[in-house]
């Protein structure tokens, strides 16, 4: 066991201690709820920084702070296996700051039982943590369920508009791509003839006695339509802009930022490396799929006029950007795809947390009634624009999101070089509808709208507590786009340890 590896163990349990605490201090009043509530998410970031800083891949697998125990639960091959790996480090990063800027912006909101609020948060967030550090592929599963059960209570409890019908959408949807999911990682895990659920052991089994293409056709089927589900992936991709025009804004900064990146890194970190023959078998189905998600969605976030219900579709649309490198089946598809679900999880949770405070101040989220917020609210103004720049892939410092675009492209273009046009088409699309998005909300002349809101809304720009969730996801954005080599770096060592990435390019980016 590594001498650190306690701390993702910390990690994943302080926020469940947290959470039931914030049930017993309820009494001493609103602001021992919050600052516990807080500490629940600050508590882990500060450990999975230290993890990141300490990081050092050392033990079989590539895996560093590794630990085994046996639960008890009684589950025949599946024990609580932790450690991060290159894939998974910089998720579990991501996870931990994305958590700590929604925990924030929660503490600070008006939700009725706050206490019950920041519990379900804080669950959610011990499962998304639980995610990303699970080597065995039981509990991989295990924490992405204990994550996604409050999802669906805070969208019927908490939620907006539709509610109800977004969360039962919500619901029918996600539990239909985590049984198709279950199912293909059973099917991996009988035929595989292992005797356990660890992923380093599955990993060495196959490796040793592949699967048959037919059960790899029908596994990676399984897998690639459950996590696809989950992700969001073309034509089943309707449950997400409802449920997150409907989700409470932390709650949403949580889902579409960490846990719909839940099934990309399933089949990056599992379905690739153990049925490669299944990719392939299916590489055609992935790519037509993907481009659904990034031209269809991508022309009907030209058409939405609700900046939220835009936010929602944008988030669609650039996962199939992500399924194009899953498809590419490289390194430098892969380390694209880990690159740009950490920026994508940053960007949208700040574009998210951004749309409500437009909200706040506007009182609609129908950028038709807005026009001229920037006068108002500047700073505001400046955060939405550099979240919209990053989110459409900009080059230059700050903006982590071409990193990971530049990787895919260049991956796609050796799968099929013609699809080259087809995401540089969704560049031009992304370009105009967030544009046009700035254009409409902060600048040009007030409409009537906002100025008969501004009667009964006195519009002043963010507060220093409002900005500070915003800072925390932008600092890191920017980070990263200076420095990427802090991601590549590790994704690199973890790639070549896998046979079906190694043999191709890997990601070499001179900061």
């Amino acid at each position: 066991m590594n001498e650190f590896s306690s701390l993702i163990q910390f990690s994943i349990a302080i926020p469940i201690v947290c959470a039931f605490l914030t049930l017993f201090v309820k009494n001493w009043g609103r602001p021992a709820v919050q600052i516990l509530g807080v500490a629940g998410f600050a508590i882990p970031t500060i450990l999975a920084l230290l993890l990141w800083l300490w990081y050092d891949p050392s033990e079989p697998g590539g895996y560093a702070f590794v630990s085994n125990f046996d639960t008890g639960l009684g589950i025949i091959g599946a024990s609580l296996h932790l450690g991060l790996n290159g894939l998974s480090l910089p998720l579990f990063v991501m996870a931990s700051v994305v958590g700590l800027a929604a925990g924030i912006f929660a503490a600070q909101s008006k939700a009725e039982n706050l206490h019950r609020y920041l519990f379900c948060l804080l669950i959610m967030q011990s499962g998304l943590l639980g995610v990303f550090s699970s080597i065995d592929v039981f509990y991989f599963y295990f924490f992405h369920e204990l994550a996604l059960i409050p999802t669906f209570i805070m969208i019927g409890v908490w939620g907006g508009r539709e509610r109800n019908y977004a969360a039962m959408k919500v619901t029918i949807y996600l539990t239909l791509g985590a049984m198709l999911s279950l199912i293909g990682l059973i099917v991996l895990y009988s035929k595989s003839g292992a005797d356990s659920f660890d992923l380093i052991t599955l990993k060495e089994t196959l490796a040793a006695q592949p699967l048959s293409e037919s059960v790899q056709r029908y596994a990676f089927g399984l897998l690639l339509f459950g996590f696809g589900i989950l992700v969001s992936l073309w034509p089943f991709h309707t449950w997400a802009p409802l449920g997150y025009g409907a989700a409470p804004s932390s709650v949403a900064m949580l889902h579409a930022g960490v846990l719909k990146k839940f099934g990309l890194y399933g089949l990056v970190q599992i379905a690739a490396p153990l049925l490669p023959q299944g990719v392939g078998l299916w590489e055609d189905w992935i790519i037509w799929l993907a481009l659904g998600n990034v031209l269809v969605i991508g022309f009907i976030c030209i058409a939405q006029r609700d900046l939220k219900q835009l936010i929602g579709y944008s988030s669609v649309m650039h996962m199939g950007y992500a399924f194009l490198g899953v498809a590419a089946m490289s390194a430098l598809g892969a380390g694209g795809v880990v690159i740009m679900m950490v920026a994508h999880g940053l960007t949208v949770a700040l574009l998210f947390q951004l749309t409500t405070l437009i909200h706040h101040r506007a009182g609609t989220f129908e950028m038709d009634e807005m026009g001229g917020l920037a006068k108002k609210a500047p700073v505001l103004a400046a955060f939405f624009v550099c979240a919209m720049m990053a989110s459409i892939g900009l080059p230059g410092p700050g903006l982590a999101n071409f990193w990971g675009e530049l990787s895919i492209f260049l991956a796609v273009y050796d799968l099929r070089n013609w699809l080259i046009f087809a995401v540089v088409a969704g560049i031009v699309i992304s370009a105009i509808y967030g544009l046009r998005a700035i254009a409409r909300v902060f600048f040009g002349e007030e409409t009537e709208a906002f100025q008969e809101a501004q009667k009964e809304i006195a519009v002043k720009d963010i507060t220093w507590a409002e900005r500070t969730p915003a800072l925390i996801l932008i600092v890191v954005l920017v980070f990263i786009g200076l420095f990427p080599k802090t991601i590549t770096t590790s994704l690199n060592d973890a790639l070549r340890s896998e046979p079906v990435y190694s043999q191709t390019a890997s990601l070499e980016i001179d900061e």
